[in-house]
């Protein structure tokens, strides 16, 4: 059966509403600006909650505007600044995916067309409303015959599309949820990513925090292995907010505690602790889930080993040294994101380029002859193709980056993780 994926635009695809961003692109120089912007916010707000119908907020918002075709220029150079990062993240999704993936919304296809056009969505399935214009370029309304500018549009516009086949929802406003209140979609999925609003997520199939975890849930091709959403990061003692406002911006599920407790540390793919909060070599024992630490100080010699011995890097950096707050966390995303070990004070330093066009696995194992080989056994038995390979070792580890080309299975995976003397092994991208 075909799958049909239909994607809002505002605070969906992009991280906000651009009518909003227009204003404050077109009356920039307007005395009373800041009162208006809040009327507009305002009727964006209501209408995405459900609380005034569309075509009046609509038709409130753009008489507000005073815009023109140059701030649309303005606009669109600004969206695509603003592209959600989840949905950057995942282009290739779309161009795979290109004859499925249709962008719904209730803005304008003068600013929605430029953006999305970029990640290989066909113009022939973007569906928004359009702006009529003076002699002058000057905005002075929209196609009100066009159903999207009308209450229910997004409903009224898919019975007359009629898709045969499983249909998705993407979005963050009551006019995505209308789609599943009307029955036409098997799924509707409130996409919190860049806002949540309570009224429209309590009401859907799934919230998903991100695109990566609608990709995930429905085992759909993705550029990240697993969710950021699902790996929580665990914070333990005097952490600045500066350092997790950058985990937060990754997506991770930030848990702060007063003191490490074995529980949370568990369930912790990310901890951040200061000198004073150290957790003991001991806990890391059951600490399966953890693959990084980020120390707000130094750490003692024997945590260090203890951490390495069980696949664990550890960043630190001298109690109140001002720069920590930024270079922990983006250490520690270069680890995530890319597998970079590069100023860890345990594992050896690895810092290979990314590459998109592959996909990278990641593999610690104890530092004993022969397990490269191994490794590419494995590929090699699989008729799969090394793009790139890197192995760095110390006295206790050995740390593996290999970049293979897409197309292999489960099994690979699993005979990989089965190799002996393997600690930790995960795919990253």
């Amino acid at each position: 059966m075909d799958q049909y994926f239909i994607i809002d635009f505002d605070s969906t695809f992009t991280q906000v509403e651009a009518l909003d961003e227009l204003a404050r692109i077109s009356l920039k120089h307007h005395p009373d600006r800041e009162n208006i912007y809040r009327q507009i916010e305002d009727f964006t707000n209501a209408a995405m909650e459900g609380q005034l119908s569309f075509s009046a907020a609509l038709e409130g918002r753009v008489k507000l505007l005073q815009a023109n075709r140059e701030h649309l220029k303005q606009l669109v150079t600004h969206l695509k600044k603003k592209v959600s990062t989840s949905f950057s993240r995942n282009s290739a999704f779309f161009k795979l995916h290109q004859d499925q993936v249709l962008i719904v919304s209730g803005g304008f296809k003068e600013f929605i067309t430029p953006v999305v056009t970029e990640y290989s969505i066909k113009k022939e399935n973007i569906y928004a409303n359009t702006f009529v214009f003076d002699e002058h370029d000057n905005i002075i309304g929209y196609d009100r015959e066009n159903p999207l500018s009308q209450e229910g549009g997004k409903v009224k516009l898919l019975k007359q599309l009629n898709l045969q086949g499983e249909i998705f929802g993407i979005g963050d406003g009551y006019s995505d949820f209308q789609l599943k209140e009307s029955g036409m979609i098997k799924k509707f999925f409130a996409f919190t990513e860049n806002i949540e609003r309570k009224s429209v997520a309590e009401k859907a199939d799934h919230i998903t925090p991100s695109f990566d975890e609608f990709l995930y849930i429905n085992k759909l091709p993705r550029a990240i292995s697993y969710p950021k959403n699902r790996i929580k990061c665990l914070v333990v003692g005097d952490i600045g907010e500066e350092a997790l406002e950058q985990m937060r911006k990754e997506g991770y599920n930030i848990r702060q505690k007063e003191k490490i407790e074995e529980e949370y540390l568990e369930e912790a793919g990310v901890l951040f602790c200061d000198e004073t909060n150290q957790p003991s070599p001991d806990q890391l024992l059951n600490a399966g889930r953890l693959k990084v630490i980020g120390c707000f100080g130094k750490v003692g010699r024997k945590l260090s080993e203890t951490a390495c011995e069980n696949g664990i890097i550890i960043f630190d950096d001298p109690k109140y040294n001002p720069r920590n707050v930024d270079f922990i966390p983006k250490r520690v995303i270069s680890f995530m994101n890319e597998g970079k070990t590069h100023m860890s004070c345990n594992f050896p330093d690895l810092q290979p380029p990314r590459n998109d066009n592959a996909h990278r696995l990641i593999h610690i194992h104890t530092n004993v002859p022969g397990i490269l080989a191994q490794i590419n056994e494995v590929f090699a038995r699989h008729n799969i193709n090394i793009v790139g390979e890197f192995l760095v070792t110390n006295a206790q580890i050995g740390y593996v980056i290999t970049d293979v080309n897409a197309g292999y299975g489960k099994q690979v995976l699993n005979e990989l993780k089965a190799i002996d003397h393997t600690i930790k092994f995960r795919l990253l991208y």
